[in-house]
């Protein structure tokens, strides 16, 4: 087949676009990471994560994905033994409980179907019951990417806050930083793990963990073994981050980023992606006619903002319609994970996008639908556009 030419349109939900003025930033020569040049750049970009983080707490970086930011968290904060309370949301909770109990902790679900969403009485629940207070962290995937779904992080923090418990707060905001409202410090959090790669705007590798006085106070007593996410000694660092060399190129990107971000408003950044997010549904719920693709989430008030899993009807596979679509028309969709494998495919409306970059990609599932025979409703991509005429 020969190449589809054109810039591919990429609605994948991680990683993300990376804007052209990021990439042009990045684009410079090595320097040292104590150069005083570079570190005006590297304090001006560390405090601008503290700004969109909403924190004035302790902020520690890594040369690792989000998942080596998990790892941080949790050798960090807890001690062999120790139980935690993951609430279910998808593949990521399920991968964070299994990296705890590689690390030897006790974890306890509240279990919850994916497509409808952990029961926040049902939390509270188990917290109030909690009366010796064995659970000393509570985990949350703030926006679940496999599932298309977001947990209120307000009422999870109502929860603890109703049943009295000391557990700390930790939070998974990879998938929600720089694309939905979130607030450390307002909400009570204890430990954010973030990434570089989505709503940031950035390459992937880069990762980190705002932390909050209670949760460097745990820390002073957590026993797991660490070394390179150790924040003792990160703190003792001149950047009070990475044990190792500083990653310098992606600081210039990430200054730029945050002027991006700072410069469209933050307000007006959770604005947009609202839009978009409501765009893509509208498309959705006029393809599930002709018992064509679903909504994944069903749970209206859970629906997230930066991605929207779609289920697909029986029989057919979400990558097979990927890959026609990739191949015709140069569009990169989000695959299922774990076991929604092959039902499901996922559009990633975050970080730098538009209308008619959503447009293009809408449009080219509804030709995808149509070759690979899928069922379905026609006209999702004017529905779409009739919700960003009218918002």
């Amino acid at each position: 087949m020969a190449k589809v030419r054109g810039r591919q349109f990429f609605a994948n939900p991680g990683p993300t676009n990376i804007p052209d003025s990021v990439l042009r930033a990045m684009d410079r020569p090595s320097i040292d990471f104590n150069d005083p040049d570079f570190v005006e750049v590297y304090e001006a970009a560390r405090a601008g994560v503290k700004r969109v983080l909403q924190t004035q707490h302790h902020l520690f970086m890594y040369n690792a994905s989000g998942h080596g930011a998990w790892e941080a968290s949790l050798t960090n904060l807890l001690s062999p033994g120790e139980t935690i309370l993951v609430l279910e949301s998808g593949y990521f909770s399920d991968e964070w409980s299994a990296m705890a109990k590689g690390y030897g902790l006790e974890v306890r679900t509240v279990a919850c179907d994916w497509r409808v969403g952990v029961s926040l009485p049902e939390v509270e629940r188990v917290l109030a019951e909690d009366k010796a207070h064995v659970i000393k962290a509570v985990c949350v995937v703030h926006n679940e990417t496999s599932t298309g779904m977001m947990t209120p992080l307000p009422e999870v923090r109502a929860a603890l806050d109703a049943a009295k418990h000391p557990a700390l707060f930790l939070v998974d905001t990879i998938s929600s930083l720089g694309s939905l409202d979130f607030r450390m410090d307002d909400w009570g959090i204890d430990c954010v793990v973030g990434g570089s790669q989505k709503g940031l705007m950035l390459p992937t590798g880069m990762s980190f963990t705002g932390v909050s006085e209670k949760g460097w106070a745990a820390h002073q007593v957590a026993k797991l073994p660490r070394f390179y996410f150790d924040w003792t000694m990160m703190a003792n660092r001149a950047q009070k981050s990475f044990i190792g060399t500083v990653p310098v190129n992606i600081f210039y990107g990430l200054r730029e980023s945050i002027r991006l971000l700072e410069e469209e408003g933050l307000d007006n950044v959770v604005a947009r992606h609202a839009r978009l997010g409501e765009a893509a549904r509208r498309a959705v719920r006029v393809w599930a006619g002709n018992h064509g693709p679903t909504l994944y989430c069903v749970t209206p008030d859970r629906l997230s903002d930066s991605v929207t899993a779609i289920l697909m009807p029986q029989g057919f596979s979400g990558d097979a319609l990927r890959k026609t679509i990739r191949e015709r028309f140069n569009v990169s969709l989000g695959g299922g994970l774990g076991k929604l494998g092959g039902t499901i495919f996922r559009i990633g409306h975050l970080g730098d996008l538009n209308e008619p970059m959503l447009l293009g990609a809408l449009a080219a599932i509804e030709m995808g639908l149509r070759i690979e025979g899928v069922p379905h409703a026609r006209g999702g991509v004017d529905a779409a556009m009739d919700f960003l005429v009218a918002a």
